[in-house]
C-alpha cells in the first residue's frame, strides 16, 4: 500500500507564522502500529520558536516544542488535530 493523503492543510497566519498539517494513511507495520503517518508543525520564522508533532521511525509519537522533544500517546486523528490547536496556543499564543 502506498501512502495515501487524507489531510492536509498548509497557511500563512497573521502574515508571519507558518502552519502545515499533513496525515498519511499508511500499511500497518512495526514503525507506523497505528497506520498513520504525520507531521504537523506551527513555526514562525523570525523567531524561530515552533511547534512540531510526528511520528517518524524509529522515535515513534512525539512533540517538539522549540527544542525540547517529548513523547505524544496518539489516540486517534481527529485528537491529533485538537492537540496540535492546543499546543500551537499554549506554546506559540496562536489559535488555529
Amino acid at each position: 500500500m502506498k501512502a495515501r493523503l487524507v489531510y492536509w492543510h498548509k497557511a500563512k497566519l497573521q502574515g508571519r507564522y507558518i502552519v502545515e498539517m499533513r496525515i498519511y494513511e499508511v500499511r500497518r507495520s512495526v514503525q507506523y502500529r497505528d497506520g498513520v503517518r504525520y507531521s504537523m508543525i506551527i513555526m514562525d520564522p523570525i523567531t524561530g520558536r515552533r511547534v512540531l508533532m510526528d511520528n517518524h521511525h524509529p522515535k515513534g509519537p512525539h512533540l517538539h516544542l522549540d527544542s525540547l522533544e517529548i513523547p505524544y500517546d496518539y489516540a486517534g486523528e481527529d485528537q491529533l488535530v485538537e492537540d496540535f490547536k492546543m499546543w500551537a496556543l499554549k506554546h506559540m499564543e496562536i489559535e488555529l
